[in-house]
């Protein structure tokens, strides 16, 4: 890795009021998750509203609802490098507001997207065009807040800073899962399909300006010296730190698809694979859900302690070994499904508390935001954002056990890299 101690022997100076540094990046975090997994938990509502119905096949609106989930992922590289770009040369802060403010207005437009029905092929242009706004924010989010939050850390408290990234995240699909699950438990089926599934969105809306409002409070953590510099330019990360850049996705790849089929695409999967209820695999998520987020400060503690590395090996290993057999194990019991889901959620856990930390680790502060971004959200778009629709590709191809298998390879493809990294729990993060 680039990162190495200071030139100097002074340490950079912490950043004042920590506790509103962390809420000021967690809280829009929060909303930008909200917004992006309310369409994953009212997919199958969005399917029937806004696509023509398959003539033979009741999958392709499901289909084609995923399809536009995995389109907008690919907007996140071109965020992550755009909005990074941002954070690095106009400061962290900045390029918070900018993001916020894009998720706010997207997630409107989710809203407000017309039927199939009463619009035609205009319907799902709209969608696509909200969920390419809404790529182009969470991969600009992702970038700015992990160095925002990293940044903000005192010494020998990145880990647990770095936590806190899953921690908001987390906090924003459980709203998002709740909402949904009191809204498919009050309302009728006619209510969801006619107006029950926008109402998420449009409060997904109002929410963004709440972030907004708080993010104008936080304080700058790029440093002066890095202010004074030259600019950096929008490709340097990428062409002056080829390495990293690759690191950075090999570490990603394994992370990114455990994470999108644990808690966003089981609920889904054990609905068409194992018969779970749809109101039992809502609730299930939910629940496992809160419980992710409870134990995120543990591992971002135990990373501080004892390294990212042995928590990173945790779970790659775990999952490489674990993922079929808990696949495998759901049979259409709400319990059963609670188990598998809490049980990887620990696995997890090794990973997601740690990725922001890790990730600030490889690059310099001149280029950090960049650096992360860009080739962090370029391994999403391709492992994490197509997650739902490969799963549910496969169970249409009628081989639905493939899913688990291909989860486990990827998980196992990036141990390797992790056993190869250096530890940088104890080096000093330049800023």
């Amino acid at each position: 890795m680039t990162e190495t101690t200071r030139a100097d022997s002074s340490p950079p100076p912490p950043t004042k009021r920590p506790v509103r540094q962390l809420l000021a990046a967690s809280v829009g975090n929060a909303v930008e998750w909200y917004d992006w997994y309310a369409y994953t938990f009212l997919a199958t509502y969005i399917a029937a509203q806004v696509f023509p119905k398959g003539a033979d096949n009741s999958l392709v609106p499901l289909l084609s609802t995923f399809a536009v989930f995995a389109v907008g992922f690919f907007m996140r590289p071109v965020g992550g490098l755009v909005m990074g770009a941002i954070a690095d040369r106009h400061g962290r802060r900045n390029a918070l507001t900018v993001t916020i403010l894009l998720m706010g207005g997207s997630s409107l437009l989710v809203g407000l997207t017309p039927t199939y029905a009463a619009a035609g092929v205009l319907a799902p242009v709209v969608l696509v065009v909200a969920r390419l706004l809404q790529g182009l924010s969470v991969g600009g989010e992702f970038a700015a807040s992990t160095t925002f939050l990293v940044e903000s850390a005192g010494p020998g408290r990145r880990g647990l800073f770095s936590s806190f990234q899953y921690v908001s995240t987390t906090a924003g699909q459980l709203l998002a899962s709740g909402i949904a699950t009191l809204l498919v438990d009050t309302l009728s089926d006619g209510q969801m399909n006619g107006w029950g599934w926008r109402i998420p969105f449009v409060l997904g809306a109002v929410l963004s300006l709440v972030g907004f409002w708080i993010r104008q409070g936080a304080q700058e953590t790029r440093s002066e010296e890095q202010r004074r510099g030259p600019r950096p330019g929008l490709l340097e990360a990428v062409r002056r730190h080829p390495r990293e850049s690759l690191l950075i996705c090999g570490i990603t790849a394994g992370g990114t698809i455990a994470y999108y089929t644990w808690t966003s695409y089981l609920p889904t999967y054990a609905e068409l694979n194992a018969g779970v209820d749809k109101s039992d695999a809502l609730l299930a998520g939910t629940i496992s859900l809160a419980f992710f987020g409870l134990v995120q400060p543990v591992g971002g503690l135990l990373s501080d302690r004892f390294g990212r590395r042995p928590l990173l090996l945790f779970f790659g290993l775990g999952f490489a070994v674990l993922c079929v057999p808990l696949l495998g194990l759901l049979n259409g019991s709400f319990v059963v499904l609670l188990l598998v889901q809490c049980a990887g959620m620990v696995l997890l856990t090794g990973f997601t508390s740690i990725s922001a930390a890790v990730n600030a680790e490889v690059f310099p502060p001149r280029v950090r935001a960049a650096g992360i971004g860009f080739p962090y959200s370029l391994t999403v778009a391709l492992f994490g954002g197509t997650a739902p629709y490969v799963g549910t590709l496969l169970k249409d191809m009628g081989h639905a056990g493939l899913f688990p298998w291909y989860v486990a390879a990827l998980c196992l493809g990036s141990s390797v890299v992790y056993l190869r990294l250096p530890e940088t729990s104890r080096v000093e993060l330049r800023r």
